[in-house]
């Protein structure tokens, strides 16, 4: 029910783009971070840097000494033995699709991964402990 109201209108691709879109919607979430690293390096660029305003707001939220942290990012670390489950709670957390769900997931054989940026304390705690019931290692930063 939730999903139906939540349907993304379709994007409409130039045709001269057609192509190069196809072929980015078939790589892995592996393929599509290293073609990233390529193209920052071949044209001198950084997508760091709207990942960097965008993190400005969670270092606000880190408080000062005395003052409890209301802001989290929340990073899975590890998937454990139930990794459809693990991929059913990226899936609620996102509302990504279910293969970019499950490419988030198989990424994190290569290292952490964001599930969630700029979340209050109570959602974050939250989306732990679902992790946790689906047998995952979950980080919350």
């Amino acid at each position: 029910m939730a999903e139906e109201e939540k349907k993304e209108e379709p994007i409409e691709v130039p045709e001269k783009f057609k192509k190069l879109v196809e072929e980015i919607e078939k790589m892995s979430v592996l393929e599509l971070a290293e073609l990233v690293k390529i193209l920052e390096k071949k044209f001198g660029v950084s997508s760091a840097a709207p990942v960097a305003v965008a993190a400005a707001p969670a270092a606000a939220g880190a408080a000062p000494a005395g003052e409890e942290k209301t802001i989290f990012t929340v990073v899975l670390n590890a998937v454990g033995d139930k990794k459809i489950e693990v991929i059913k709670v990226v899936r609620d957390a996102t509302e990504k699709g279910l293969k970019e769900a499950k490419d988030l997931v198989d990424a994190t054989a290569g290292g952490p991964q964001v599930v969630k940026e700029n979340v209050k304390k109570e959602e974050a705690e939250d989306l732990k402990k679902k992790f946790e019931t689906a047998g995952a290692k979950v980080e919350l930063k």
